[in-house]
C-alpha cells in the first residue's frame, strides 16, 4: 500500500480551526481537544503549539442586589453587605496562554498512533476586591491538564480511506475561587472577609471516531467524540478564616467534565486551494451549580446538604467553522477563516456569543520543518447578567451587571518537525 502525500501548505490550512474554534469558545473551554496531528502523512511528527488569548469584557453598572449582612451584628441575612459604594465597573476577563504538545508515528502502512498534552479547559477572571460584585466573584481560577493517547487504523475503501480512530486520556482539573463573604469595611475586627475555595480533582475519558480521506482531492471527512470525564472524588479546602477566624476545613463534591462531538470536513476545490469547516456540539449544560460539602458529609454531596457551591448555569456550546487555505508555493501557504460560537450563558454571566475572523500563515523551509503564525480578531456580543432562575435553581443573586460589545484577539504559533 502506498502511503499517500497531501502537501504541506494545504494541511497547514486547517491549523486556523484548531486555533479559532477552542481558543475562543464559552463554557471552561480553552485549547479542547485536537488530534489533528494523526492525519500528517510522515512516519513521524512531532509539533509543539502555543495560543495567547486577549479577552476585553469589560462590566458596567453593577449592582450589589443582596446587601444584608450575614453575620453580627445585626446578622440579618446572607448577603455579606452594602457594596454599591464601590467601583460599578470591573474587568471580566483575563489573559491566558493554551499550550499543545504532540507526537505521531505511523506504525506500518496502515496504523498511526499519536501522544500528546494540552490543556483543554480552563479560566481565569480577576475583578478585585474593590467592585460592587466583590460578594460573587473577587478572583476564579480554573486550570487542566490532559495527557492522551489516540491511534487509528486505515484500510481502503472505495476512492479512499476509511480511518477507525480510538483512544483514552487522563485529566486533572483543579482551581480556586475567591470572593467576599462579609464586608467589614469600617468594622473594628483583624479579618478581611474575603473566603477562598480550592479545589482539584481528575479522571478519565475515552475517545471514538471515523473519517474519510480521498488523498487526490485533499479531501478528508472526520467525526469524533470525546467521552465526559467523570471527576467522582474532587477534594479541597473552605478557608473562611479572615471571616470568623475559624481554621480552613476539608471539603468534597464530585462533577463531569462535558463530552465533545465535532465534525470536521475539508477538500481540494481548485489547485492548491482548498476549502475547510467544523462543527462542534459540547456538553457544558451539565455544569449548573456545583456542590461542595465539608467532610461531616459521607454521603453523596447535594445541594441540600453543601457547605458552598461553585454557580455556572451553562448551557450546551455550538461552534461552526469554516474557511479557505492556499498553497502559494512550495515554502509558503495561507488560510482565512470565520467562526461562530454561540454563547454558554443563560441571562447569568456574561459568555454571550462570539464571531471571530482567522488568518494563518505557514512557512516550510524544507520538507521536514513547517513554522505557523496564526492571528484572530473576534467581536464579543454585549448583554447582562441578572438574578435567573436556571433548572429550578435561582443564579445571580448576589451582583448584576451589563456589559457592551467587547473585543477579543489570539496569536498562536507553532512548529512542527517531520521524519
Amino acid at each position: 500500500m502506498v502511503r499517500h502525500f497531501i502537501s504541506r501548505g494545504v494541511l497547514a490550512a486547517v491549523a486556523v480551526g484548531m486555533l479559532q474554534s477552542p481558543a475562543l469558545a464559552g463554557g471552561l473551554e480553552r485549547g479542547g481537544y485536537n488530534i489533528d496531528l494523526l492525519f500528517d502523512t510522515s512516519r513521524f511528527t512531532a509539533e509543539a503549539a502555543s495560543t495567547f488569548v486577549m479577552p476585553d469584557r469589560k462590566l458596567k453598572n453593577v449592582r450589589d442586589v443582596d446587601t444584608t449582612t450575614g453575620f453580627p451584628p445585626p446578622g440579618t441575612g446572607p448577603g455579606g453587605g452594602n457594596l454599591n459604594g464601590l467601583s460599578t465597573s470591573a474587568d471580566g476577563s483575563s489573559d491566558y496562554w493554551s499550550p499543545r504538545i504532540g507526537v505521531k508515528a505511523g506504525i506500518g502502512d496502515y496504523a498511526d498512533c499519536m501522544f500528546d498534552y494540552s490543556e483543554p479547559w480552563g479560566a481565569h477572571k480577576n475583578p478585585g476586591r474593590n467592585w460592587a460584585g466583590a460578594n460573587e466573584d473577587i478572583e476564579t481560577k480554573v486550570e487542566s491538564r490532559n495527557y492522551a493517547l489516540t491511534c487509528s487504523y486505515r484500510f481502503d475503501m472505495g476512492p479512499g480511506q476509511l480511518r477507525l480512530i480510538g483512544g483514552g486520556f487522563y485529566q486533572e482539573v483543579y482551581g480556586f475561587q475567591e470572593r467576599l463573604v462579609q464586608d467589614f469595611t469600617g468594622a473594628p475586627v483583624p479579618f478581611t472577609g474575603v473566603g477562598r475555595l480550592d479545589l482539584e480533582g481528575d479522571g478519565w475519558g475515552w475517545r471514538a471516531g471515523l473519517a474519510y480521506e480521498i488523498p487526490e482531492y485533499a479531501f478528508r471527512a472526520s467525526l469524533v467524540y470525546n467521552s465526559e470525564v467523570k471527576l467522582k472524588d474532587i477534594t479541597g479546602t473552605l478557608d473562611i478564616s479572615q471571616v470568623n477566624g475559624t481554621a480552613p476545613f476539608d471539603v468534597h463534591g464530585a462533577q463531569d467534565m462535558p463530552d465533545v462531538l465535532e465534525l470536521k470536513v475539508q477538500s481540494g476545490i481548485a489547485p492548491d486551494w482548498l476549502a475547510f469547516g467544523s462543527v462542534k456540539w459540547v456538553d457544558w449544560s451539565q455544569l449548573q451549580k456545583v456542590p461542595f460539602c465539608t467532610a461531616a458529609v459521607t454521603g453523596r454531596c447535594t445541594l441540600d446538604n453543601d457547605a458552598t457551591t461553585l454557580d455556572l448555569g451553562y448551557r450546551d456550546g455550538w461552534t461552526v467553522m469554516g474557511g479557505i487555505g492556499h498553497k502559494f508555493n512550495e515554502q509558503w501557504s495561507g488560510a482565512v477563516s470565520l467562526t461562530w460560537d454561540r454563547g454558554t450563558s443563560q441571562g447569568f454571566g456574561s459568555q454571550t456569543d462570539t464571531w471571530a475572523l482567522g488568518v494563518l500563515g505557514s512557512y516550510s523551509p524544507t520538507k521536514n520543518v513547517e513554522f505557523r503564525l496564526a492571528g484572530v480578531l473576534g467581536l464579543m456580543t454585549g448583554g447582562s447578567s441578572r438574578t435567573v432562575t436556571i433548572n429550578g435553581e435561582r443564579y445571580g443573586e448576589k451582583a448584576n451587571y451589563d456589559f457592551d460589545d467587547d473585543l477579543v484577539a489570539a496569536v498562536s504559533t507553532s512548529v512542527k518537525f517531520r521524519f
